[in-house]
């Protein structure tokens, strides 16, 4: 019954917009180091790991903090959050902008992920305490449509950059953000809206960074030649604290992760849908912007402007997504989301090669963004409904989750197969060769490294030029069909995960109805509070 009323602040659209803007200051840094990833790869001849891992860094430095920045501003203040994660992103994309080496560059994406894992989440949990009902789904809808829309707009305003400045300009691009976002925050975010009182489970906060950093670093290194044992450890170590941050959330008296509610079908089945739907979204873009550039030739304006059908359809649906939730359920609404970003996989697998034409591209990136447009709302809403206000930073810090460590976990996985499918193209074209012989083994690393380590190669061996750049893109191809591959049946499986375990519209009413009602009776503490 109480679901189905509707509240809303005072202000409610000025503040929204300030939350968007906030969300806009930690989603833009997400994609705009794709587009000059070719760039950055050529000034440090970085190999494809080392790009990876600067595509992945900001991600990663997000998803492993989320849970426990998400718990620190339900406990000590949502507003101070939200002021010193967008701070603490200025000096970050300072250093990334003019890192003097591949290392920093990625330390200081980690660093501003952990500076957008304050912000970020926060945003979503005052949504979750300052609205409820449809005026909370329609909120919702909007700030993940937005926040998907940036992320796939940051391309676009990268490119522009490029074309006139360096490649660490693309860094730089919050810093108009952060100056209008400082102030509205004073002035306009509630300081203290249903926050917890009870302490914070901190020894569970370090855990989860241990193990959200141990098995994505893991993942990335994973196709890397004489790795094995570093994988191997940072494997045990992310499962040890895995282990041990389950039992902990068992015997916490207040749990970082309340594990109770996580088990709520309508949590945990979002959880793991919404991560497969974002993570599908920078995947692509992450694969998409090195194909692009490198095997298509576009500039990096052209390959920023190729996104843009992406974000229009994120925009464009996020509201039908909204109705749909509301009139047919959120399992309805994730299923045909599935299907949308299914068939931008497959139209990036079978159509995406060779000199493929734009409206090819575009229709990829069509696809995609509307799957999700139409299922970030429900995975999103899922989340808020099926946990109490007082612990909202439990569901934003998942909700987080969904986009960053889907992000970075498809990332790193489709990054390590197109890394291993590449080397395994090129090291076949080099022993096919006519002159094999000839090629060193120092040569053969760098050809076999990255796309980028072999147009360095081109340029000091003009006389072969045309036929190392055709071979790496061939190369280049191979190894993205293999990312694609597991991209689609990444999503199948979570198809198959929401058409089985999540509860149908009527059901699924009754469970968040039954939620609430078993939340609300918690001790009648005063109001004023």
């Amino acid at each position: 019954m109480s679901t189905t009323t509707t509240t809303a602040p005072a202000r409610a659209g000025a503040i929204l917009s300030t939350l968007i803007i906030v969300a806009a200051v930690a989603n833009l840094p997400l994609a705009v180091a794709n587009v000059a990833l070719p760039d950055i790869g050529r000034a440090f001849d970085a190999s494809q790991t080392q790009l990876d891992l600067v595509a992945v860094g900001y991600s990663l430095g997000l998803a492993a903090s989320v849970l426990w920045l998400g718990a620190v501003g339900d406990r000590y203040g949502r507003k101070m959050m939200l002021l010193i994660g967008v701070l603490l992103s200025l000096p970050a994309c300072l250093v990334c902008a003019f890192a003097p080496s591949v290392e920093v560059l990625i330390l200081a994406r980690i660093v501003g992920g952990v500076a957008a894992g304050m912000a970020y989440p926060t945003t979503l949990a005052l949504i979750t305490a300052l609205w409820s009902g449809p005026a909370r789904t329609r909120s919702i809808a909007l700030w993940s449509a937005t926040g998907g829309a940036i992320s796939a707009l940051g391309p676009l305003l990268a490119g522009l950059l490029l074309a006139k400045f360096a490649w660490g300009s693309v860094f730089l691009v919050t810093l108009p953000l952060i100056v209008v976002a400082v102030p509205l925050i004073i002035r306009l975010v509630p300081s203290h809206v249903n926050e917890s009182t009870e302490s914070v489970d901190h020894l569970g906060g370090v855990l989860s960074v241990i193990l959200v950093g141990g098995a994505i670093l893991a993942i990335n290194f994973a196709a890397v030649p004489g790795k094995g044992m570093l994988v191997l450890g940072l494997a045990i170590i992310g499962i040890a604290a895995i282990i041990a941050f389950v039992i902990r959330q068992r015997r916490a008296k207040n749990p970082l992760y309340d594990l109770t509610i996580a088990a709520r079908p309508i949590f945990w089945v979002a959880a793991c849908a919404g991560m497969i739907v974002f993570g599908s979204l920078m995947g692509a873009m992450f694969i998409g912007q090195q194909y692009l550039q490198n095997v298509l030739g576009y500039s990096t304006i052209e390959s920023g402007f190729a996104i843009l059908p992406a974000a229009v359809f994120m925009v464009l649906l996020a509201p039908r997504s909204a109705k749909l939730v509301e009139a047919r359920g959120a399992r309805f609404t994730l299923l045909v989301g599935y299907a949308a970003v299914l068939l931008g996989f497959l139209t990036m697998l079978i159509l995406w090669r060779g000199e493929a034409p734009y409206w090819v591209v575009g229709l990829g990136y069509a696809f995609v963004g509307a799957g999700v447009g139409l299922a970030g709302t429900p995975a999103s809403r899922s989340l808020t409904g099926a946990v109490p206000v007082r612990r909202a930073g439990m569901a934003s810090g998942t909700a987080d989750l969904q986009r960053d460590l889907g992000g970075a976990v498809m990332q790193s996985i489709l990054g390590a197969l197109l890394t291993a499918g590449y080397a395994s193209a090129a090291g076949a074209q080099i022993a096919d060769a006519p002159n094999a012989d000839q090629i060193t083994s120092s040569v053969q690393a760098q050809l076999t490294q990255s796309f980028s380590s072999a147009a360095n190669i081109a340029q000091q061996y003009p006389q072969y030029s045309d036929a190392i750049i055709k071979a790496a893109r061939a190369s280049f191809e191979q190894g993205q069909n293999w990312a694609y591959l597991a991209g689609l049946i990444a999503v199948l499986i979570g198809a198959a995960l929401v058409a089985w375990k999540f509860p149908h519209a009527a059901r699924e009413r009754e469970l968040l109805a039954q939620y609430h009602a078993e939340d609300e009776p918690s001790p009648q503490a005063p109001d004023a509070a």
